[in-house]
């Protein structure tokens, strides 16, 4: 089992930044990939960005040069991942959710609201 924390969502205007984090406990050695999901609104949860335990990462198409994913280790007790969003958009309104892969299933954060006014 892994457990996920999620925080930093909040309020900002177009233009402006924030971070958001993923703090990952359990069996953290199981996970082999981790990921940030968005849902907003009337849409498909979509993957924005994820990193493997080789550090490859991928981000989708309507972040890329915005938006940055990265990871912090702490011992072998825990995991934390990174958002880091820039020139953030409305668009960009959404329930940013946590995602952790293990061979055998996906676990999910609780979400966070992140709205981006005009």
């Amino acid at each position: 089992q892994v457990q996920l924390v999620e925080s930093g969502g909040g309020l900002v205007q177009a233009g402006g930044s924030l971070r958001l984090s993923c703090a990952a406990s359990g069996s953290i050695l199981s996970i082999n990939a981790m990921g940030w999901h968005r849902q907003a609104p009337g849409k498909q949860r979509e993957l924005v960005a994820g990193i493997t335990n080789g550090g490859s990462t991928n981000y989708a198409d309507s972040v890329k040069g915005r938006f940055t994913i990265s990871r912090e280790y702490a011992n072998n007790a825990k995991i934390t991942v990174y958002l880091q969003m820039n020139s953030l958009k409305p668009e960009d309104t959404a329930v940013y959710y946590c995602r952790s892969s293990t061979w055998g299933s996906n676990y999910w954060g609780q979400g966070t609201q992140v709205t981006v006014s005009s």
